[in-house]
């Protein structure tokens, strides 16, 4: 071969090596550079339809919420179980997973894909989502309100005297011990109270000191039955006040007839604001 036809050769073979060269270099840098972590907008999911376990899995929440970058293929083997896309053991840098997670409604679900990075040693990178809302399942749960307050109603308990007492009596007939009962639940889960107040009435038939006697007792009667129930005594107190803050007025001359218009002044009221347990 002749000399000028030789070197013409070797410049072509230097460029080909060179024009390789430049091309083995542009395919690198396309690629994260080893050891780095992938930014998640160069995250790429498979597809859904590939995957080996179509139907995907429902997790546990506490196990993928005990995943962190530095684990291991075999630490995170352990953790979630095998890759849904058939993603080996060893030589590859991510594994692909489909997990299902329940709804409020119990049997709704949706689905939602995650994928683990790793570097060139298999030590997981950072994991991603698709959507990216389904990061939100590992949120921890949200804390329980705080117990409001509670309260008995904002207008006083209203109980019949008549329903609780026979007339001119402080003694809690078996109907009356059945109304305290009816209430005694409500009053209960008030137990820890800034105040309970249990006030007795009377109507005005009888002397002021009689009636304010009665009252007294009609209001401890119906105390010691809440206590008895399981109200603490020391968050309750009773109190007569006779015939005073009378609901009506009556102007009937029969005794009988009377009685009966003044039923509504006869009556004890429970009364309160209570903190929680």
């Amino acid at each position: 071969m002749k000399p000028h036809r030789i070197l013409r050769s070797r410049r072509i073979v230097a460029w080909l090596v060179l024009l390789l060269a430049l091309g083995l270099l542009a395919a690198c840098r396309s690629h994260a550079p080893a050891g780095e972590s992938p930014g998640a907008s160069t995250v790429v999911f498979p597809d859904a339809g590939k995957a080996s376990l179509k139907e995907g899995i429902y997790p546990d929440i506490a196990d993928l919420r005990r995943f962190a970058p530095g684990m291991s293929k075999r630490q995170l083997y352990t953790l979630l179980g095998t890759p849904h896309f058939n993603e080996g053991m060893w030589g590859v840098r991510q594994w692909n997973y489909l997990f299902n997670f329940r709804t409020a409604q119990g049997a709704e679900y949706f689905t939602c894909q995650f994928q683990v990075r790793f570097d060139d040693k298999g030590i997981a990178q950072g994991g991603y989502w698709k959507p990216g809302s389904c990061a939100a399942v590992l949120d921890p749960p949200r804390p329980p309100p705080p117990p409001q307050a509670a309260a008995l109603p904002e207008q006083p308990l209203q109980l019949s005297a008549d329903a609780l007492f026979a007339f001119d009596s402080a003694a809690l007939s078996f109907n009356g011990q059945q109304v305290v009962q009816g209430v005694l639940g409500q009053v209960r889960e008030a137990s820890q109270v800034q105040s309970i107040q249990v006030v007795g009435y009377t109507d005005r038939i009888g002397s002021a000191a009689y009636n304010q006697h009665l009252s007294q007792r009609r209001a401890e009667a119906v105390r010691s039955a809440l206590v008895h129930g399981g109200v603490p005594g020391t968050s309750i107190r009773a109190e007569g006040r006779g015939a005073a803050d009378p609901l009506v007025q009556c102007a009937q001359r029969d005794r009988q007839q009377l009685i009966e218009c003044l039923a509504p002044n006869r009556r004890v009221q429970i009364v309160g604001v209570a903190r929680p347990h």
